[in-house]
């Protein structure tokens, strides 16, 4: 067997955003979880970054979850097994464990979060020293190094084992980072903000932002008592948050997800927006002020063509990626852009920070609404969504769709029924045991109805 095919047939433990699973099922497992510790250990061992101390250290950071104690508690025992420094901050943001791997010029940041998922799980995101989420082949070293690799041999000797101490001022930090994003010459005065921090890792950061620059602030989502997190709150439910901007006369709502790494925002009048409109509100307003470098707006596959058609409209490029935000950052870096993200609220500014952060996407459009003196409901009119529907499938199995007898046909059968008028995306999700059926076209009624012949059939082949 080639190395080739051995790296093959090691297990997965990433998804498309990092380790997930169920906690204390497979891989959320305190023995595995230790493993995972001494595998990034080991790699951080063999690295020697210029700049960087030679005593190794790691800063790790969580939302509010029951079992982050428990994972925090084993990641940080492999690491000192294997003579890493731990630093813990507590329940931070995802970006603001990015922010603060490069300002405390740690080697490498860990995010314990499921981010959007519900309590039960949990998950295990990597940042290398330069706020970057690991590469491809440093995940694939872990998984090897867990799966096929003998940790014992490379534990040092007692007297350079590594230790552990929490950081009490990480949050301090993090909230002056993310104030500096908005424009020194403006305040937050005079607006009233309903805010949704999901019982998630910004429930006492993210008030404090807005708050501090002079906003009014009407939280919901606060009390995390780590069963509560994404429970019918936060990004991925804005209903609650759209009923309390009309109730409080609000000027705007923002929502955050468990680990406040995207954002949905409601205007003044109840409109839900997502990803799309946030970053086609950005994009446009820093084309017009020469912000935007090439003229470029990365975003998914998922994305709507009235994000399309609007950008078009405007000189703006679109640049697609696969679903997920990793692939959108990697085309952000590797050609230059400094604005992209997704649909579902994930938005990144490579000119504020390294990955998504909901607080800086919320402040980067109070800012335009600030500078064009406009309410955000007039900045999102200028976007018109073509109808979208998404449907999840809870599936078994991962079969390779093209080996699924009749799913070509299918599809060549409701694309010729779309006639041009639309499109189809389906995949399986990197982070949930789901399957994604979106139909995208002008007639909502036929869509609709090909979206549910797509899910119920696909439901039947992988149940």
């Amino acid at each position: 067997m080639t190395k080739k095919e051995v790296t093959k047939s090691i297990p997965k433990l990433f998804g498309t955003d990092g380790i997930r699973g169920t906690a204390n099922q497979f891989p959320m497992l305190s023995d595995v979880v230790v493993k995972i510790g001494q595998a990034i250990g080991v790699i951080l061992n063999k690295q020697n970054r210029e700049g960087l101390s030679p005593l190794k250290k790691v800063v790790i950071g969580k939302d509010t979850r029951l079992s982050g104690y428990m994972i925090e508690q084993a990641l940080s025992s492999g690491l000192n097994s294997m003579g890493i420094h731990v630093q813990l901050v507590g329940p931070l943001p995802t970006p603001g464990i990015g922010y603060l791997t490069r300002s405390m010029r740690a080697h490498a940041g860990i995010v314990i979060s499921a981010s959007h998922n519900h309590y039960q799980d949990n998950g295990i995101k990597i940042f290398g020293p330069d706020g970057y989420k690991f590469a491809e082949d440093l995940e694939r070293e872990i998984e090897r190094l867990v799966h096929e690799d003998e940790l014992s041999k490379y534990l040092p000797s007692s007297d350079h084992i590594g230790r552990t101490k929490r950081i009490d001022d990480a949050q301090g930090r993090y909230i002056v980072y993310a104030k500096a994003t908005f424009p020194l010459e403006y305040t937050l005065d005079g607006l009233r903000i309903v805010l949704d921090t999901a019982h998630g890792s910004s429930y006492k950061v993210a008030p404090a932002i807005f708050e501090e620059l002079g906003a009014e602030v009407i939280q919901i989502g606060k009390d995390p008592n780590g069963t509560n997190i994404n429970d019918e709150v936060g990004a991925l439910y804005p209903a609650k948050l759209a009923e309390e901007v009309l109730n409080y006369r609000a000027d705007i709502g923002i929502s955050l997800d468990g680990d406040a790494d995207r954002v949905i925002i409601v205007d003044e009048l109840g409109r839900i927006m997502n990803g799309d409109h946030i970053l086609g509100i950005c994009a446009l307003f820093m084309k017009k002020n020469g912000l935007l470098k090439n003229d470029t707006l990365v975003v998914t596959q998922m994305s709507n063509f009235g994000l399309d058609k609007a950008m078009s409209e405007n000189g703006i490029k679109l640049v697609k990626t696969n679903v997920g935000d990793k692939y959108v950052v990697e085309e952000m870096k590797k050609n230059g852009y400094n604005l992209g993200g997704e649909s579902s609220g994930h938005i990144i500014f490579l000119d504020h920070t390294t990955t998504g952060d909901g607080c800086v996407a919320a402040l980067s459009v109070l800012a335009v609404m600030k500078q064009m003196k406009k309410k955000v409901s007039e900045l999102n009119d200028f976007i018109k969504d073509v109808p979208q529907v998404l449907i999840n499938c809870r599936v078994k199995n991962r079969t390779n769709l093209s080996e699924i007898k009749g799913y070509a046909a299918l599809v060549k059968e409701v694309e010729a029924e779309l006639n041009g008028e639309g499109r189809i995306f389906i995949r399986y999700s990197g982070t949930e045991p789901l399957i994604r059926v979106l139909v995208e076209g002008f007639d909502k009624i036929k869509i609709t109805e090909i979206a549910e012949r797509l899910a119920n059939f696909l439901q039947r082949e992988l149940a």
